[in-house]
């Protein structure tokens, strides 16, 4: 009854959906052959559909026309009748478990990449090219755009027959479509530009030739955007004025709204909110957008929990919800929430790291779980208990690959204990969280410490495990996760002591843990470009410090993510943070009260200077393995893993082996410093079979 609101059933055109909320349209980088819906693509869906969501719209932009590449991201392919079947498996998946599968389709106009593939000349109304991709393109002509009118006409029809429930025509983000909207983008004074009905047109004539391809009985709705935040863009009363436009003509049966153009890198940023924005930023927009229209309207930008879910939908801002990420972190939301096992829902944090990988061409991945996206390797959600020996399992560190295996191994019914050498669990996710725009990733540990809890571990906390202590438990099996530590010895010539009234040197780890006070005129020099080091000049600057950060790199924060980085330029540029690039830390001495930062260009070999008096060093992780190789030769395996069969997702042979002495494995830092993602993937994929 707390979440009536949510499992309230809706009317879509002639579509009943069971409950209120959407997995709505992204690009997963899963579809293979060609972009088609192949097995992978399956699965991640299935899961959704199992997991209780009401509606999943699938295939963020893909494509109807030959001439929107959809390789880069490996996007649905509707430009070839080959994808039917492929639906018709799509269709049959989700529909087994009571739910609803529709498609996004679009054409991305200039917003690709043409140096590849087929090489196309890109598209857009009046060939002005698109800051974030660079792309340029050409003036559309009349020919064009009747042909891309038919081809969205027939990719509604493939997935129609593919028994898909409906498509969602995309005009939002800078599509096509909205490219004839904008007056930005839009400088034509033919029939397709200029007036307000003109500018219309195009999206006009895709959906009547849709219409007229489909059907009444089909569902197809629109996605929009709210206000392109631009001054020369579209406002959110012109947003209104076109969704009326659409909404009289009685043919568009839902719409969804979302905020913010995206065609530079800052409004990027916007569109899908990381944990630095505050819950359903952009609801406003949707909600003035649903004051207009008949048709009901969905809205999907920071919803991750049911309460938010709820009030959104008690207050009528909108009809349904999008919780997008939200399945991404656990497709099993739904199901949790009607089995009143809120507590155990694995609520997505906002760091977007499925995004940001997917802006980099790689497939859609969740930072803390890691089963999504890898059903089809078999790779569970809920973890069956063992049918074969109760053992005792001890797992040393208590980050996130260490959380990890304590709650997967507890889950097959094993006796874990847990060593933490801290007083609290996190390891490097805590850490991170202290930052001004991280504090949200606490939530990972959240979860696992609810879990672990649930599950009897034995938690010990504030015990700094050695060789003794475990081997005097006498455990079958022994995993270790104990992390590294920064990696400031690498070069004498910084200066770095172990003694830290003696160091040079400080790391990220230790500003951001207040192990050392904030100075005044800080430098740090980060050589990954990756969070800690913006983090950290973040926090200084945030401190009151003056900073600079420098990095040898093309510029900090080149290994951000694309949707993450405008966040933290915003916020250093208006604290006034310099950032320097293409140089490297060569030196650090001191002068009197003073540290001189010595820095030189990779390309010149020229040198310059510094006077400051904290220098910050971000080098990453060296890995702790000291524990390891005093357990290694009394461990039954040498503490070596089959690679072969943790690839394959399958048990370790040794396993099956029976001896006195313990089985010894060690992931995530202490093995190879990578990142939060590989630690629990590495714990899954390991101790799933223990």
């Amino acid at each position: 009854m707390a979440f009536d609101a949510i499992f309230q059933p809706i009317q879509i055109g002639n579509l009943t959906i069971r409950n209120r909320v959407v997995s709505t349209a992204h690009a997963e980088v899963h579809a293979t052959d060609g972009g088609m819906t192949t097995d992978r693509y399956v699965k991640y869906y299935e899961e959704k559909a199992k997991g209780g969501c009401g509606l999943c719209i699938c295939g963020g932009s893909s494509v109807v026309s030959i001439d929107s590449p959809q390789g880069w991201w490996s996007s649905v392919n509707l430009t070839t009748d080959r994808i039917i079947p492929h639906f018709q498996n799509l269709a049959d998946a989700v529909h087994k478990h009571g739910g609803k599968i529709m498609i996004q389709i679009t054409h991305m106009g200039r917003r690709s990449r043409w140096d590849g593939f087929d090489w196309p000349a890109l598209l857009s109304p009046s060939g002005i090219r698109e800051p974030v991709h660079r792309s340029t393109c050409k003036t559309i002509e009349e020919e064009d755009i009747w042909r891309i009118i038919g081809d969205f006409a027939q990719a509604a029809r493939r997935a129609k027959e593919g028994g898909l429930d409906g498509v969602e025509l995309s005009a939002v983000h800078q599509h096509l479509i909205d490219q004839f909207w904008s007056p930005r983008v839009n400088k034509r004074t033919d029939e397709w530009g200029g007036s307000f009905e003109n500018r219309m047109r195009f999206g006009m004539e895709v959906l009547k030739a849709v219409r007229a391809e489909v059907g009444d009985d089909f569902c197809v709705g629109l996605r929009i955007c709210g206000d392109e935040f631009h001054p020369d863009g579209l406002s959110h009363d012109d947003m209104k004025q076109i969704a009326t436009y659409y909404d009289e003509t009685g043919m568009v049966d839902f719409f969804g709204v979302v905020g913010s153009g995206c065609d530079t890198h800052d409004t990027l940023a916007n569109v899908i909110p990381n944990m630095a924005y505050p819950p359903e930023p952009f609801l406003h927009l949707a909600a003035g957008v649903k004051e207009v229209v008949k048709a009901p309207v969905i809205h999907a930008q920071n919803i991750k929990d049911p309460n938010q879910a709820q009030r959104i939908l008690e207050g009528g801002y909108v009809d349904l919800v999008g919780m997008t990420r939200a399945h991404i972190a656990d497709p099993h939301l739904i199901t949790k929430i009607k089995m009143d096992q809120v507590d155990q829902i694995k609520q997505c944090v906002g760091a977007n790291y499925c995004i940001d990988r997917q802006y980099q061409g790689l497939d859609v991945l969740c930072i803390q779980n890691a089963a999504t996206s890898r059903e089809y390797l078999g790779l569970p959600h809920i973890i069956e208990q063992t049918e074969g020996k109760k053992r005792k399992v001890v797992v040393v560190g208590g980050g996130p690959g260490g959380m990890e295996a304590a709650r997967v191994a507890a889950e097959r019914g094993h006796e874990v204990t847990l060593f933490e050498a801290s007083d609290q669990l996190g390891g490097q996710i805590t850490i991170a969280s202290k930052a001004p725009q991280r504090d949200q990733i606490a939530g990972i540990t959240r979860w696992f410490q609810l879990e672990l809890d649930r599950l009897k571990v034995d938690q010990r906390m504030g015990t700094r495990a050695d060789e003794a202590t475990i081997l005097d438990l006498r455990p079958d099996i022994v995993v270790l996760a104990t992390g590294g530590h920064p990696y400031l010895e690498q070069y004498a010539e910084w200066g770095y002591s172990e003694n830290q009234d003696e160091s040079l040197v400080v790391s990220t780890w230790d500003v951001l843990n207040g192990k050392v006070e904030p100075g005044k005129n800080v430098l740090i020099y980060d050589a990954l470009c990756e969070f800690a080091g913006m983090s950290a000049a973040d926090y200084l600057a945030d401190k009151g410090a003056k900073v600079e950060i420098v990095t040898d790199d093309i510029k900090p924060g080149a290994a951000v993510g694309g949707t993450t980085f405008p966040t933290y330029y915003r916020s250093l540029y208006q604290k006034e943070v310099i950032m320097t690039s293409d140089l490297m830390l060569h030196k650090v001495y001191r002068e009197g009260d003073s540290l001189v930062a010595v820095l030189e260009n990779e390309y010149t070999g020229t040198q310059e200077e510094r006077v400051v008096d904290q220098v910050v060093v971000e080098n990453g992780v060296r890995p702790d393995e000291a524990l390891y190789y005093a357990l290694k030769d009394k461990s039954r395996n040498k503490g070596q893993l089959d690679l072969q069969a943790l690839y394959d997702i399958k048990p370790q042979p040794c396993l099956s082996e029976e001896g006195e002495e313990p089985l010894l494995f060690r992931l995530g830092d202490c093995t190879a410093p990578r990142n939060t993602h590989a630690a629990i993937y590495d714990a899954l994929r390991l101790c799933k079979d223990f």
